[in-house]
This record gives C-alpha cells, sequence and structure tokens, in this order.
C-alpha cells in the first residue's frame, strides 16, 4: 500500500512549554461538543472513540503509529489458511479481581459484535462464523474466509470490554459530578499482568481530556491552555495554520477512509446517475490542496482508492483520458438538456459542517458547479439539502470498507442492491481471487449507479507540543491517549 503524508505549506514551527510542561497532567482537547466525550454505545463520536479506548481494552489495541498490539490478549497466531485468530489471554484479572477467562471474552466478544447490528461495523464483521472457548485462557475466533486486516478490526474502541459495568483499562476514568474533563490514571503494569516496575506511580503521568469546539480548541493551544489537539477536519483547518504555529506544531495523518460529497436522493439535478456524474467530473480534485494550502493530500475519483493497491480493482482515475476542460464541456451539454426539458435553472444544495475550511472547500465546488451551469447553494448539516459533505474515516484497508459505508441496510443516501449481493457472495468467497473479483465487480456497480462523488482522502490534523511523546502521525487517525502517559523507558 502506498501512503501520501501531508504537510502544512509553510511549515515553520516551534516548541513551546505547555501546561505539562511542569510536571502536571498531560491536557488533550478533542474537537468535538463538550457532551460527545462521555457518549456510551456503539455510535461513538471521534471524542468518544479516543476516550473508549484509553479505558476499555479488547483482544488487542493500536499503538501511537497504528500498528496492532497485545492487550487482553498477549500473543496470537493465525492458522495457514487465515481463516482462524487464536488468541492466548494475559494473566490478569478483570476490575472487580475476577480472573481473565475463555469464556469470559467470549461471551464479550459476541455481545460486542450483536450490538453492532446496523452500524457499518457490523457488517465489518460478518466473515465471524464462530467464538470458541478453550482450556488455558485460549480463545479461538472463526472466519467464513481469510480477512489479513481481522485484528485490526478487532483493536476498534468499539470492541473494547466492560465487565461487570467497568472498562478493562489500560487507564482508568475518574470524572468529577457535573464536569466535562476526564481524568485518565494509567493502570500499573502488574494490575495488567505484566512485570511490575517500582517507580510507576512516581513517572506515570495522568491525561486530562475534555472535548471543545474546533476554534476553541485552537484558542486553548495557542494561550497554552492544552498541549494537544485531537481530531482535527477540514472545516477548521485553516484556523490551526494560523497563531498557534509560533508555539507549536500541526501534525497531519495520511489518513484513509471516505470523503467527498454524498447525494441524499435521486430528484432534481441528482435524477439520474448521468447528471450525478457531470457534478463529479466538473470537480478540480487537483486544485483543492492547494486551496487549503497543503501539500501530499491524494485526490480521487474512486469510491476504492486505487492508491490501496487493490489486485483486482481499476489501475488509473475516471476520465483520464479527457482533460478538465473537456470533463467540463461533456457535463455541460448535459446540465444543458436538463435545464431545457425541466425549464428552471439546475441548482444544488451542499450541508456541509460550519468553519472556514468548509467555506474554503465550498467555493471550490461552487465555481466547479457553476463552470457548467449549475448553481450552488452551501447549507448545515442539519438543514434539507441534495448533496452532503462526508468525512469518514477507514477502520482498515481492504475494499470491502469503503464498499460497506454504501450497504442499503445503513446507507441513508442512494446505495445498490445489486453491489450488496456482490458484497455478500465476497463473505464466503473461499478463493481470495475470486473474493477481489467479486468485490471489484460490486464496486463497479456503485461507480456505475453513481452513488458517491469523491474528492480524495479525509484530511486529518492535530496540533502538538514539543514536550509531549507517545504521539505519531498515523494513517487511521485516532491517538491512543495511553501512550501520553507512559514514562521514559
Amino acid at each position: 500500500m502506498m501512503r501520501f503524508w501531508l504537510s502544512i505549506l509553510p511549515l515553520a514551527a516551534l516548541a513551546a512549554c505547555g501546561p505539562s510542561g511542569s510536571g502536571g497532567p498531560v491536557e488533550v482537547a478533542v474537537i468535538g461538543n463538550s457532551s460527545s466525550l462521555f457518549q456510551k454505545g456503539v455510535r461513538l463520536s471521534v471524542a468518544a472513540q479516543h476516550l473508549r479506548g484509553a479505558t476499555h481494552e479488547g483482544l488487542v489495541a493500536l499503538d501511537e503509529v497504528g500498528q496492532v498490539v497485545p492487550a487482553v490478549a498477549d500473543r496470537w497466531i493465525v492458522t495457514d489458511d487465515g481463516a482462524s485468530y487464536i488468541f492466548k489471554l494475559r494473566d490478569s484479572k478483570w476490575p472487580d479481581g475476577e480472573p481473565i477467562t475463555s469464556r469470559d471474552v467470549q461471551r464479550l466478544l459476541r455481545d460486542n459484535i450483536r450490538r453492532l447490528d446496523g452500524t457499518s461495523l457490523g457488517l465489518d464483521f460478518e466473515k465471524v462464523t464462530d467464538i470458541r472457548a478453550m482450556a488455558g485462557r485460549v480463545v479461538e475466533i472463526r472466519l467464513s474466509s481469510s480477512m489479513p486486516d481481522f485484528l485490526r478490526l478487532l483493536a476498534q474502541p468499539e470492541m473494547g470490554f466492560t465487565y461487570d459495568g467497568k472498562g478493562t483499562g489500560p487507564m482508568v476514568l475518574q470524572r468529577d459530578e457535573g464536569s466535562d474533563v476526564a481524568n485518565l490514571t494509567a493502570v500499573s503494569p502488574e494490575t495488567r499482568g505484566m512485570a511490575a516496575r517500582e517507580d510507576w506511580e512516581a513517572l506515570a503521568r495522568q491525561v486530562e481530556v475534555r472535548a471543545m469546539s474546533g476554534a476553541g480548541a485552537v484558542k486553548a493551544f495557542s494561550s497554552g491552555q492544552v498541549d494537544l489537539v485531537l481530531g482535527g477536519r477540514v472545516a477548521h483547518l485553516p484556523l490551526a495554520e494560523t497563531g498557534p504555529l509560533s508555539r507549536g506544531t500541526i501534525r497531519l495523518d495520511a489518513a484513509l477512509g471516505l470523503f467527498g460529497l454524498m447525494p441524499r436522493h435521486e430528484r432534481g439535478v441528482l435524477e439520474s446517475a448521468a447528471m450525478r456524474e457531470a457534478l463529479s467530473m466538473s470537480i478540480d480534485r487537483g486544485s483543492i490542496a492547494g486551496s487549503l494550502n497543503i501539500g501530499g493530500w491524494q485526490p480521487s475519483t474512486m469510491i476504492v482508492p486505487i492508491t490501496i493497491g487493490w489486485s483486482a480493482g481499476p489501475r488509473e482515475e475516471r476520465w483520464a483520458e479527457l482533460s478538465l476542460q473537456e470533463r467540463r464541456a461533456l457535463a455541460t451539454r448535459r446540465v444543458q438538456a436538463w435545464t431545457f426539458k425541466n425549464v428552471r435553472q439546475a441548482s444544488i444544495r451542499i450541508a456541509m459542517p460550519e468553519g472556514p475550511g468548509s467555506d474554503v472547500l465550498f467555493r471550490q465546488l461552487a465555481e466547479a458547479f457553476q463552470a457548467i451551469g449549475v448553481a450552488t447553494r452551501k447549507v448545515g448539516l442539519n438543514e434539507p439539502a441534495d448533496l452532503e459533505l462526508v468525512d469518514r474515516l477507514a477502520r482498515y484497508v481492504a475494499p470491502r470498507w469503503y464498499l460497506n459505508q454504501f450497504n442499503c441496510s445503513i446507507n441513508s443516501g442512494l446505495c445498490s442492491e445489486e453491489a450488496d449481493r456482490l458484497v455478500s457472495q465476497a463473505i464466503i468467497a473461499q478463493d481470495p481471487q475470486v473474493e477481489q473479483q467479486l468485490l471489484a465487480e460490486a464496486h463497479r456497480a456503485l461507480m456505475r449507479d453513481e452513488v458517491f462523488i469523491p474528492l480524495g482522502a479525509p484530511i486529518r490534523w492535530s496540533l502538538v507540543r514539543g514536550t509531549i511523546a507517545g504521539f505519531e502521525a498515523n494513517p487511521w487517525g485516532l491517538h491512543p491517549l495511553f501512550p501520553l502517559s507512559q514514562p521514559p523507558s
């Protein structure tokens, strides 16, 4: 898989002392509304994902660079056919002092997957056919066929265990009554079934987390009130480029996922695949990076980007043989035919989040659509609209994750029953080549129906004080809080 790292142009940043410089807690702000940090259930905000990942371990977890590491399971093996994962559980106890058993983990895994029913993450787990509890703290998960990125799926925050109403670490949450701040303390190594460390309490640092608006988080970082800002998106990117760069560092993830426009219906200008394609053809994706002052961003005309190295997928972007002018000329003819038939101006409303980055992106889109004769208006995410900006991080690198986002059982926009049927066949296919071919056919069905207007990779950024250790940019846009507490080795 080829990865493209983003960089702010220009990037001139200096480290500065923040609140943790005196040995106090590491202060973290995650962009979101204040109530989002403590969400329950399986439909979690970015802030809640970070908190859940810190306080509720699953079998495995993700480290700061996005690699899978041991958690409740301290080791595992994968059978040669890739269809069976066998985990050896750590010799440890649940928060109430009871020993961790394979029966417990079997039940918790089944409960977690059951609760995910009706979500895209639930669809991602459809290859699981059985979960077995075995002797000696061993658990086996069987799949219908191989899934190379299955461990990364198990490491998602939603797969963390809740035992007897409590999380399983690696951090413990304390929250004062009525407070919006999560105070996190790292669990000692011996409590987690590891070798004890005598100086743990003296060296391990507390982490204090709060959810803040984009503007509020940037201001808090700039004034030295927080050490780290997580969860930045395109809407607030311009705020991060000014002011705080003289006091800290902006880091951008080479994120994977969906970033584009989702049609909410098939009426008006969006009534046909040809008209939706006309809108997509008109966009100058190459100019988006320049307008947002970023370099290295990967535009895409495909739902499943060709950059993931998909063997059965397309080899080049759409309309590669046409220049932008030729694409817009073709799109203009379609819009003119629609306008003549309907005897009215072609117009579109785009729902986008508030923020200066959204304004910049909207101007790029409005210019493109105006060039082919379509008037454009920006509206809020909760207002009636024709297109909606979708900005979603991938959970793992595989075509099926992208295709699952458009499954008719969960998607609020357009979908394809044919694509769903092909994906279902791919899940049980035993030959990896057959599986990939079925997924490629499903992708073609979605692209043919123009259910999505891709723009490129999601944009994710963080603000990181120079004194902070335990943070690394990664393609998943999730940055575990536990490493921030770790004493130097």
